[in-house]
């Protein structure tokens, strides 16, 4: 958003309309109040967004009530994120959305943050002392936004049950794989009735034969990226790897098309498919969707879609080209809404600030979407009103 004073308005009237969806989940007022000047403070710029920084930015002597706020009052994130979600849904709700998972790092210093090791950080490129988190993506052609997340424990937290407690992990929490977590937000979504059509992930979440096969028997429409040594069944083979579908295949069977904007503009490849698994129902499809450099043609990557018959290459490159959403997700809910700007070391804290963040990532998102509304609606061509209709003549 601009920063002229008509958006701070615009922006804080939105938070105000945002934060009414949940305030009834908390029982007193100083919390109530808290809530908003926190997500107030979050989409301020700020250059740090802690409880130090977000206190002042609130008038408040210290950070006193942020910390009482994020880590002593009693409120259920859970809950909070429900209404998030109903405010997602109203405003961007499509029912050809795309929901993409996907990981992020949060860098970390010490050892008592919970979940936190040395473990590879998406985020750094590298292993770091990090916690991780899996993240659910709502994608429209209006806009996308985070719905939904889990904070990922290693077994080295989840097999020490008294380091749990001390980070404020029950002890019902057990050890949870990413697809599994993954596996699990999906389904809440569907269970919250969000509508959407497809499900994407990259390859750490769409390798997983298993993953993919509770998709398709739940009939959800996927494009999964893979690695080069996953296997498919085909009428040759039961364990067909899937780079070996494509050497043979003739050129004019590859098209040159862009799967959106990306950094440094559209984003260009050679795409094929092959369709597998042809026993299967009349009505549904299954590919191996490849995509291929054009400056470097080795360089070869695989998806696994399930869709209906009828559905083109074109809405399968779409789908797949759609999952870079979650990374500018991950960047903006960082740079304008501190997702990654927090300084709890225990778990509730840490969801809460989490939530809190993700709805002011939800509010900066629907204005956005807004904008795009106006600025179409002034440069499309006015219906005409004029126009003789079919009995004018009669």
């Amino acid at each position: 958003m601009g920063g002229g004073l008509a958006d701070v308005r615009l922006w804080a009237g939105e938070l105000d309309a945002v934060h009414e969806r949940f305030v009834h989940r908390f029982n007193r007022e100083e919390p109530r109040q808290s809530a908003l000047a926190y997500m107030r403070g979050l989409v301020a710029p700020l250059e740090r967004k802690n409880g130090w920084t977000l206190a002042e930015e609130a008038g408040h002597a210290g950070p006193d009530r942020i910390q009482r706020l994020l880590n002593r009052i009693e409120w259920d994130a859970d809950e909070v994120l429900d209404d998030v979600g109903d405010y997602v849904v109203e405003h961007l709700g499509d029912p050809d959305a795309v929901l993409i998972v996907d990981d992020t790092g949060f860098l970390k210093k010490g050892i008592r943050s919970a979940g936190v090791q040395r473990q590879c950080s998406g985020t750094a490129g590298r292993t770091e002392n990090s916690q991780i988190g899996v993240f659910l993506t709502y994608a429209t052609s209006r806009g996308r936004t985070l719905i939904d997340r889990r904070l990922y424990l290693p077994t080295s937290w989840t097999d020490d049950r008294e380091r749990c407690r001390r980070a404020g992990i029950d002890d019902s929490v057990a050890f949870a794989t990413k697809v599994a977590m993954a596996k699990t937000m999906v389904r809440r979504a569907i269970a919250d009735k969000v509508p959407f059509r497809w499900v994407t992930a990259d390859a750490a979440y769409g390798f997983s034969k298993g993953r993919r096969y509770g998709l398709e028997q739940a009939d959800v429409f996927h494009v999964m990226a893979t690695t080069r040594h996953d296997t498919v069944v085909t009428r040759w083979a039961l364990d067909h790897p899937v780079h070996d579908l494509f050497p043979s295949l003739p050129r004019q069977k590859w098209k040159r098309r862009s799967c959106g904007e990306g950094a440094h503009g559209r984003r260009i490849y050679d795409w094929a498919r092959v369709e597998v698994r042809p026993w299967h129902r009349e009505d549904r499809r299954h590919w191996v969707l490849a995509r291929r450099s054009v400056s470097r043609p080795d360089e070869i990557s695989y998806y696994i879609p399930y869709c209906p018959a009828g559905t083109t290459l074109d809405e399968l490159i779409r789908v797949a080209g759609s999952r870079w959403a979650v990374e500018e997700c991950f960047q903006t809910a960082k740079q304008e809404c501190g997702l990654d700007d927090y300084q709890v070391r225990r778990c509730p804290g840490r969801h809460r600030h989490m939530t809190l963040a993700m709805a002011a990532h939800a509010c900066l998102t629907v204005l956005r979407a807004r904008q795009l509304d106006a600025d179409k609606a002034e440069t499309d061509p006015p219906s005409s009103s004029t126009a003789a209709s079919p009995r004018s003549d009669a």
